[in-house]
């Protein structure tokens, strides 16, 4: 199977994922509130299926053709991280399914080079990959969506959302929060990204009088735009997508001026549009609170919850979080090798 093949497969199934992640979070959403659907809404999904065939064929080019060259050897030091990770699990008794929307450098990405679950990488899926070790159960990865990753640990169709989720009280209330693990400087610093042309000249809140700036729906990002922004933007609110890459397509296209992102996820972005993206010089007001990222686990999981935070803090006390941040760094082009002092099979060279 060649690459294009792969990955015309892989959008097929993305299209699949955001319409049931999305149409049908938003349907049954209204059926708890009202008790039922017009026949109008139910049309809604042919329409909707199209606009994500050629929303999402459009947007991929952009989101996941990045870290396919195996020349450059990106993927050396994460391999071996996952290596290191393998284990036995055909006598495991449980799955641990995890939900997560692989459109966030270097949290969560695809590498169409790769097949199967091993194309879903990023820190999170390390994470992911890790715990199931840690718990001794069978990982399952459920790509989609990132307001559907919430909407399925809600369910029941997955066991934990990690997906580069920050703590927030709304969040608290609707799910089991787990203790905080963190990401080297990926969500320290919240930030507006733009184009080049724009870079050093929107630093100010007032900056962004009547411009469009766009958000992922359902985010920290999004909550800090209504915040700090509000007042000024075009709309009083951000524009909303569902995929980061879809988001930065219409950043690149002009539909919007500015894009809300984490600092490592921004940095992704720029290191693969060099010539055409920056940062626009202004950074969001954050509160500790939001600093670290969380995992979603269902409201009264607390068995779950609890394994899951005793693992996170043997990882902490093991330093294992930033040699897998700096793998990812160098998977998602952040830095390189040289940068980070790494030689060409991945390995840290000591000094």
């Amino acid at each position: 199977m060649n690459k294009d093949t792969t990955k015309m497969n892989f959008i097929a199934k993305t299209i699949d994922f955001m319409q049931d992640g999305v149409y049908n979070y938003n349907i049954n959403k209204k059926r708890r509130h009202h008790g039922k659907v017009s026949r109008k809404e139910e049309n809604m999904k042919k329409i909707i299926s199209l606009v994500l065939t050629l929303a999402v064929v459009f947007g991929a080019m952009f989101t996941f053709t990045s870290c396919t060259d195996p020349d450059k050897n990106l993927s050396k030091a994460y391999d071996n991280i996952i290596k290191d990770l393998e284990f036995d699990d055909s006598k495991c008794t449980e799955t641990f399914t995890v939900a997560t929307s692989p459109d966030f450098a270097p949290m969560e990405f695809v590498d169409l080079a790769k097949t199967g679950d091993d194309k879903y990488v990023g820190f999170d899926i390390i994470l992911a990959r890790y715990l199931a070790k840690e718990l001794n159960m069978k990982l399952v990865i459920k790509p989609m969506s990132f307001d559907a990753c919430m909407a399925a640990v809600q369910n029941g169709t997955a066991d934990a959302g990690i997906s580069g989720f920050s703590y927030t009280a709304e969040r608290a209330e609707n799910f089991n929060i787990t203790d905080y693990y963190i990401a080297g400087e990926n969500e320290t610093e919240q930030v507006l990204i733009t184009t080049k042309e724009n870079a050093g000249k929107l630093t100010k809140a007032e900056d962004y009088t009547s411009l469009k700036v766009g958000a992922q729906g359902g985010s920290l990002q999004e909550l800090l735009v209504n915040e700090q922004l509000g007042q000024y933007i075009d709309g009083g609110k951000p524009m909303l997508y569902t995929d980061l890459g879809l988001a930065v397509e219409a950043l690149l296209t002009g539909k919007i001026d500015a894009l809300a992102v984490a600092l490592g996820n921004g940095e992704a972005y720029i290191a693969n549009n060099p010539d055409k993206l920056d940062f626009s010089g202004f950074k969001f007001v954050v509160s500790d609170l939001y600093k670290n990222n969380v995992i979603l686990c269902k409201k009264g999981n607390d068995e779950l919850t609890e394994k899951i935070n005793a693992a996170l803090e043997k990882a902490l006390n093991a330093n294992y979080y930033d040699t897998w941040y700096e793998a990812c760094q160098i998977y998602s082009q952040i830095k390189t090798m040289d940068d980070l002092g790494y030689d060409e099979n991945g390995n840290k060279i000591e000094e």
